[in-house]
Parts: structure tokens; C-alpha cells; sequence
């Protein structure tokens, strides 16, 4: 409802345009007698987009052009049937049909027929508009959709942003979900800072990147540091499975408002050429300009180190590790790579980052930590267990930890004695060792 009003006198505007054209084609009338904008400057996403960008009449109409069938399926046929009442083509329209929609979509030749007729230099002049030079490319707003090889530009149909679509007809942005178009999926969790347990180390270094979102915009934009600094920020996490290197990712979401998506890098690359890279570009392309947090799991899967060129796959795979270099450099956020094995991790790559932190099997003293803040406090822990001990003896990751606790958490209501003694804590320790592969 937000847009609504905005949005019926966007539709009447286009109406007016577009008839005033047919007018012009079949002789009625010698010109157009409609040019700026027509909006209400309210509250609504529409206004607030229509402010910010100050668009042309040929812009505006453009964004309406593309905007329309997502409104009203049956705008253009309605339109071209006035004038046609006993049917027939109007090949100078343009537009196409598409796989589920019965309506015309309008192409970068409609664009040209509505706000050009057959002036050629105005023709060329829209073209100009969507090409990629224009703002309306380089902000990822309105392009035209790729032809087949040798078919003309312009019969291409004109593409608006998927997620402008939501904001100017809903008045939200839907977060994307996980699919093949978008490899990321959006992490979060109810836990905060003091239930992550780290290296006092470790612990800094991340405040370091806390203090990077938090205060860039204002070093960049205020401090006039934009010209000299590249404006993203790009960390390495390493260490074994279990040491908090995903939590620690999405906790520094969670407290600085940033959406954190994690990709894993091994279902992202193809074993086909060119694939892996198209992967990618969508999913930056995706998360251009939204101050997302992008995780990439499993880095070593495309950061790996790299062996001699002795076919055309390896040259191919380090086309890939360029391509993503060059988005992840570009990209004006936060983004976290992750592995277990710092070695495993060319050390070509290692100097793009600004910093590498380890996340390393925690000690004793932090054991004990994890021990005591994980375990509910509804379980009565036995006086035979001393977790200085148990913390010194089993040398454990927090994620396993948490699994015993688990564990034993289900067995206590199960007995209903909702009680936890050293025999039956040891034994489900003993339960996590195997299930791990390893012995005492």
C-alpha cells in the first residue's frame, strides 16, 4: 500500500506516453506533449528512489517501461489494441514474450519506439541509456538482457532489478535465498560475545575488525582516506573445525547490523569452464553496495596452493582464483575466508588480506569456560566432577564440547534424574573421541 498512490500515477503517466506515441505513429498527432516526471514526493520507496536519483524524462520513462509488466500484465497489449482494434503486429513496438508471461515485455527497441519514434540520433540516444557506461548499469538498476549472437542489441528486454522490483512495488527487499543463481546462505544466531570463548589473541584481533565496520565509513567519507584506501576490508580465518570461526563471523553481524552470508567455496567451483566464475559474479553482483558480511567456508577449495600449468583445467582454475581475487578486492565490504590449515592456502594470497587470524584448539583455562557456560543450568552437576580436571585432560574444540553437552543434556531428561556425574560425562567424552577418530 506504501506505493500504491505513487504507483497508479506512475502507470497513468506511462499510459499518456506511450498512447501519445502510437498517436504520433499513426498519424493522429505531431508530437508528444508529455516530459518530467510525475510523482508524489511522500514517504514511499518510490519517491524516496525518484528523489535520490533524479532521473531524466527518458530515464523515467525507461524505469517505468521495465516496471510496468510487473504491475499490470496486459498494459502494452491494451494500449497497442486501441490502435489496432482488428488486430495485427506493430514490429515497430518491439517487445517480447516471455516462458510464463503472456504480455509484452518491453525491449530496448519499445524504449526506442516510445521515446524516439524514427528520429535515428534519439534512437542512438537510448541506446546511449543502456549501455553499460550509463548509472543505470553501473548501480545494477535497469540493463538489457543479452541476444543471441549476431541478433541486434536493442531487441534485448529491459531487466530491472530484481530486488527494485520489491522495493518500489512492496516497499521491502526480501533477503535471497540459497539456490543455484544465489550459492550463499544467510547465517545467523541467538548467541552473543560472552558465549563465544576465544584466544585472548584471537579475541583482539577480531575487536579489530568490530572497530573496521564500525568507524570505515566515517575514515573514508569524513577522513577523506576513499582516494588512497581500497574501501573492503578482507580477513583469513584458520584453524581446526570447531574453534568458532563461523560463530565468531556471524556474531560480528549480528553487532554491527550487517547480514552475514556464508558460501561454500566447494559447491561454488565447476568442473566446467567458465561456470565457477559466473557463480561468482552473480553472487557479488547480488551483494554490491548492501554491506553484507560474505563468509566464504572451505577457502582452500579454490585457494589451494597452485601447481605448475600443465593443461588447460589448470589454466582455467587459476583464471578462477584471479577472477575471484579481483571481486573480492573490489568489493566494498567485510569479507571472511575461511580454512582449517593456514599451509593449505597459497601464499601468494596470503598478503591480500589485512589480517589473518588464528583460531587455535583452546587451552585449559578456556576448556573450562566453555564447559561451565555451556552446560544448562537445570542439570545438577555431581561433586565428583571437577572441570579443571576434565578441562586439562580432554583436549576439545568448543563444538565438541557442546556436542557432549548435548549428549548428556538428552540423557539426564530421558532418566529424568537431571543429574550429571564424572562416569557419565566421561563416557560420552569417550562417545565424542570415536565419533572423531580419535583415542586417549
Amino acid at each position: 500500500m506504501v506505493n500504491a498512490v505513487n504507483l497508479t500515477t506512475a502507470l497513468n503517466y506511462l499510459r499518456s506516453v506511450v498512447t501519445g506515441r502510437l498517436k504520433v505513429h499513426f498519424g493522429q498527432t505531431e508530437e508528444i506533449e508529455v516530459s518530467g516526471t510525475a510523482y508524489y514526493e511522500d514517504d514511499s520507496p518510490f519517491a524516496a528512489f525518484i528523489k535520490t536519483y533524479q532521473p531524466s524524462f527518458d530515464e523515467y520513462v525507461l524505469l517505468l517501461l521495465a516496471l510496468t509488466p510487473h504491475l499490470q500484465p496486459r498494459f502494452f497489449n491494451q494500449l497497442i489494441a486501441k490502435f489496432l482494434p482488428e488486430g495485427g503486429d506493430l514490429p515497430e513496438f518491439g517487445g517480447v514474450k516471455g516462458a510464463s508471461h503472456r504480455g509484452i515485455i518491453p525491449t530496448g527497441e519499445t524504449a526506442q519506439f516510445v521515446l524516439a519514434g524514427d528520429e535515428l540520433s534519439k534512437r542512438i540516444d537510448i541506446q546511449s541509456i543502456l549501455s553499460h557506461e550509463h548509472w543505470f548499469s553501473q548501480k545494477h538498476i535497469l540493463w538489457l538482457e543479452p541476444v543471441h549472437e549476431g541478433e541486434p542489441a536493442m531487441s534485448g528486454r529491459l531487466v530491472l532489478d530484481a530486488e527494485l522490483v520489491e522495493q518500489l512495488t512492496i516497499g521491502v527487499v526480501s533477503r535471497p535465498r540459497f539456490s543455484i543463481d544465489f550459492p550463499a546462505e544467510h547465517i545467523e544466531t541467538a548467541m552473543e560475545w560472552s558465549d563465544l570463548v576465544l584466544h585472548p589473541g584471537t579475541q583482539r584481533q577480531i575487536r579489530e575488525i568490530e572497530h573496521w565496520i564500525t568507524h570505515n565509513d566515517t575514515l573514508l567519507q569524513d577522513w577523506g582516506m576513499g582516494k588512497r584506501i581500497k574501501p573492503g576490508y578482507r580477513a583469513l580465518f584458520f584453524g581446526p573445525p570447531g574453534t568458532g570461526k563461523t560463530l565468531t563471523a556471524t556474531l560480528l553481524g549480528k553487532h554491527t547490523g550487517k547480514d552475514v552470508f556464508r558460501i561454500d567455496l566447494s559447491r561454488v567451483v565447476s568442473k566446467y569452464i567458465g561456470e565457477t566464475e559466473k557463480n561468482l559474479s552473480r553472487l557479488f553482483d547480488k551483494a554490491e553496495n548492501k554491506s553484507w558480511i560474505l563468509f566464504f567456508d572451505e577457502a582452500d577449495a579454490i585457494f589451494g596452493k597452485r601447481t605448475d600449468i600443465r593443461d588447460a583445467h589448470d589454466k582455467y582454475a587459476n583464471q578462477e582464483v584471479a577472477y575471484l581475487l579481483q571481486r573480492i578486492e573490489s568489493y566494498n565490504g567485510l569479507v571472511i575466508l575461511a580454512t582449517n590449515q593456514r599451509s593449505n592456502i597459497d601464499e601468494a594470497f596470503i598478503r591480500r588480506f589485512q589480517t589473518i587470524i588464528h583460531f587455535p584448539i583452546p587451552r585449559t583455562e578456556e576448556r573450562q569456560a566453555i564447559w561451565q557456560r555451556t552446560l544448562p543450568t537445570q542439570i545438577h552437576i555431581a561433586d565428583d566432577i571437577d572441570w579443571q580436571q576434565i578441562a586439562a585432560r580432554f583436549e576439545m574444540t568448543g563444538a565438541s564440547i557442546l556436542n557432549v553437552v548435548h549428549y548428556c543434556a538428552v540423557e539426564v531428561l530421558a532418566d529424568k534424574s537431571r543429574s550429571l556425574d564424572r562416569k557419565r560425562l566421561e563416557s560420552a567424552i569417550l562417545r565424542e573421541y570415536a565419533k572423531e577418530g580419535k583415542v586417549l
